[in-house]
């Protein structure tokens, strides 16, 4: 088990849970999962409605439950990923001026070298 962010486990290759999380942020942003939640959540009325026994009450409300902690997960999974591929490209893009600009002193300048990897010290 580590710690680190999902962007800078396991090296230039994604893992399978990257991939796994992939694969499902793509599954729970297409229609047939809006549909699912759509039913479960139809249940989840329906249950109460019918003044079903307790024990499908509480199906209910559990799987509603762990689909919202799996989807948390995986909103996490996919934006720690995104955020680090955005910090990436800044990084490049500054490298890119630092270097085409190495004469120039200014504070300017000297600003937007420091701020290359600032990122990781926070």
């Amino acid at each position: 088990m580590t710690f680190k962010s999902p962007a800078h486990r396991g090296g230039p290759r994604r893992g399978r849970f990257e991939q796994l999380a992939e694969y499902a942020s793509n599954f729970t942003s297409s229609p047939v999962f809006f549909l699912l939640c759509l039913l479960l959540v139809g249940f989840f009325v329906a249950a109460h409605v019918a003044h079903l026994d307790l024990e499908l009450l509480l199906a209910a409300g559990e799987s509603m439950t762990a689909v919202t902690l799996l989807l948390l997960a995986l909103l996490k999974n996919s934006e720690m990923r995104a955020e680090h591929a955005i910090q990436r490209k800044l990084d490049a893009i500054a490298r890119a001026l630092v270097e085409m600009n190495k004469d120039d002193r200014s504070s300017a300048f000297e600003d937007l070298r420091r701020s290359i990897r600032m990122e990781e010290e926070t």
